[in-house]
């Protein structure tokens, strides 16, 4: 008798389940489908912008990116993601600067992490939602981001050609006055016989050579010769002293 109870009692339990699943089905056939029809919809759909996809450089509406080289997105990458490539140009100023030759960033290996672009000090970087990067082979995910051809570095204006002059000249008096100081001073003092040979034409071959490196900046030629100078000076000094001890 208690196994014929417990057959219809399982059978109406299992009825009344039934019931209920029939009941959630026959819900669905009658509710609005939200079923993503991508890639129907690629064109209108809207994806978030904080979805990160691929690292890109920012350029603006002139073709130019504020990267400058620095090397410090790629010393932070974790995986070695990131490769740069920089060189040396020559400045309309006569200066050298480091400009970016190549930025090399595999996809295949990034974490998204995003420690590249939080630790940019120009802000040149950022992550795109573009999520359509799949690929038939593994190299096809290396990418090279500067992909526009580097812009020559812009001309100077005539403003900026004579404040550079400008700057040049004053170094180049201020050298000047600062060695016609330490001639006066040593003339005073009554150094200055030995110190002119040493400043003038150096004997030693070494002082000669750092001369010859400094030709052309006077900056550092009077800085050089003032320390040939100084040198001369003690020498004198010292045989002197040594003079007056075997007096």
């Amino acid at each position: 008798m208690g196994s014929v109870k417990e057959y219809f009692t399982s059978l109406g339990s299992g009825i009344v389940s039934l019931l209920q699943g029939m009941s959630v089905t026959g819900k669905e056939f009658v509710t609005p489908k939200i079923t993503e029809r991508y890639p129907e919809d690629r064109e209108t759909r809207q994806w978030p912008e904080r979805f990160r996809a691929v690292l890109e450089l920012i350029y603006d509406a002139n073709g130019d990116h504020k990267c400058i080289a620095c090397g410090t997105c790629e010393r932070n990458c974790p995986n070695g993601t990131i490769t740069i490539e920089s060189k040396m140009v020559d400045t309309p100023a006569g200066t050298k600067k480091k400009k970016l030759a190549k930025y090399i960033y595999d996809l295949g290996s990034c974490t998204f992490c995003q420690l590249c672009v939080t630790s940019c000090p120009t802000n040149a970087l950022r992550f795109s939602n573009d999520f359509e990067q799949a690929v038939f082979t593994r190299g096809n995910l290396v990418k090279q981001l500067n992909y526009l051809p580097e812009k020559p570095e812009p001309e100077l204006t005539e403003e900026e050609k004579a404040r550079i002059v400008a700057e040049r000249e004053a170094k180049i008096a201020a050298a000047k006055a600062a060695k016609a100081k330490r001639e006066a001073e040593a003339a005073a003092t009554g150094n200055a016989a030995p110190a002119a040979p040493a400043a003038e034409a150096p004997a030693d071959s070494a002082a000669a050579k750092a001369l010859a490196a400094a030709k052309g900046d006077p900056e550092k030629e009077a800085k050089i010769r003032a320390a040939l100078e100084k040198a001369a000076a003690l020498k004198a000094q010292r045989e002197a002293a040594k003079a007056d001890k075997t007096e």
